[in-house]
């Protein structure tokens, strides 16, 4: 049986449009896949908090106070999570040419030596090979192509983590010039949703 993990990151509620995409994403998931199981993290109305000094043990080292047992406890789950997908679903707006703070937290928790990565005498060793990831990305600019394109940290970003933890399989859908008004807005979500009918009819669950 297939389990699906599921990002949501933007703050925008039902107004988000890369909420709105990955509820598309998982019904044509699950449309191919009945069996399959999804679970889901809301990380911008339930955000994973962000590491401060009182907590960063609990991650990136051994805990040892009640804060830092508990940042242990946290990162775990979500690992027990992420480690459990098959396929990951990563909702993401775009903001300030990168992704929400909620979402890089999430990914502050997961990255850790010798459950997500490896270091070796070659460097660097992903640990989650055989894993999928589709990407939502919704931005109120063009950015895949024309000057604004240097400005985009946020796909490049989203690979490069994924990549480090071995995940290599990556399928990214755009909604884009979400910003420039009415029509290029529903322009943008058909566009989303036609790329992600190709993604998962191509690849299925």
């Amino acid at each position: 049986m297939a389990q699906i993990l599921v990002l949501n990151s933007s703050p925008a509620g039902d107004q988000s449009v890369s909420r709105l995409l990955v509820q598309d994403a998982v019904a044509r998931l699950t449309a191919a896949d009945p069996g399959a199981t999804v679970v889901e993290r809301n990380l911008a109305d339930v955000p994973v908090p962000h590491l401060i000094s009182t907590s960063l043990n609990g991650v990136r080292g051994e805990p040892s106070t009640p804060a830092e047992h508990e940042a242990r406890a946290l990162s775990d789950a979500l690992l027990a999570e992420l480690k459990a997908a098959d396929t990951l679903v990563i909702g993401s707006p775009m903001h300030n040419f990168s992704v929400p703070t909620t979402l890089r937290a999430w990914f502050d928790y997961v990255l850790r030596p010798g459950q997500t990565f490896a270091y070796s005498e070659t460097g660097p060793k992903g640990l989650l090979s055989g894993k999928r990831a589709i990407l939502v990305l919704a931005r109120g600019g063009l950015y895949t192509a024309g000057p604004a394109q240097s400005y985009d940290f946020q796909e490049p970003y989203l690979r490069l983590l994924l990549n480090f933890m071995g995940i290599v399989d990556i399928h990214v859908a755009h909604a884009e010039k979400l910003g420039m008004g009415p029509d290029a807005r529903a322009a943008a979500i058909e566009h989303g949703r036609q790329t992600l009918a190709t993604i998962i009819d191509r690849v299925p669950a």
